[in-house]
């Protein structure tokens, strides 16, 4: 693996879409966050893609940034199936580390990360996000979750979260891990007013 940098500035992991999606919304939901991001000098962790949302919000940022501002975290699977092998430019991609599997890929990006922001993906980016969901619920980080909702992408997941409180499998003071922004402007927003939930566990993740 190659070696990650050191943090020097506040970082915000993005989990998105490998795809593009159909129409032109949700690419410019992506270039609009990054430019939040390079707004307040914000860093980018990723999972290391250069196609669809993953590779805007990337290339977006280092065009507005610089290289220095992205850290892609890719398993060496995905880089044999999507790059072939072949690590991305860093001019256009930022630095990209290679890991051995998708756990270790979820660590270092939620290690790196200060903040975390779901724009619109698929299984992959609804895995990502519902991990780091309930790390947040049982007290292994308190830091900010923002679900981007382009155009009521994320309704329906919104529905069953009250679905999931209302029948008595989330508790209510937990529904607060994860806020809604319905643009790139309110997710600067939520992230810097963001509280952190009642209802969390707080359990000691280190004595074991």
């Amino acid at each position: 693996m190659s070696t990650i940098r050191t943090k020097s500035a506040f970082t915000v992991c993005v989990f998105c879409g490998s795809s593009p999606g159909k129409g032109p919304t949700f690419v410019q939901a992506a270039k609009d966050l990054a430019g939040i991001l390079a707004e307040n000098s914000w860093h980018l962790v990723y999972g290391g893609g250069t196609v669809g949302l993953m590779g805007v919000v990337s290339s977006t940022l280092i065009s507005l940034s610089g290289p220095s501002t992205v850290l892609g975290v890719v398993p060496a699977a995905l880089m044999d199936k999507e790059q072939e092998g072949i690590i991305p430019p860093e001019t256009e991609f930022g630095k990209t580390i290679v890991v051995r599997d998708m756990h270790t890929r979820k660590a270092i990006m939620a290690k790196q990360a200060d903040a975390f922001v779901a724009l619109p993906g698929g299984f992959g980016t609804l895995d990502e996000l519902f991990e780091i969901v309930t790390w947040n619920q049982l007290g292994i980080h308190d830091k900010p979750i923002v679900l981007l909702n382009i155009n009521g992408f994320y309704d329906g997941l919104l529905k069953w979260i009250n679905k999931a409180i209302e029948s008595g499998f989330v508790d209510k003071g937990n529904r607060d891990i994860l806020v809604e922004a319905k643009s790139a402007d309110e997710v600067e927003k939520k992230i810097k007013n963001y509280r952190v939930a009642s209802g969390r566990y707080i359990l000691d993740w280190g004595s074991y």
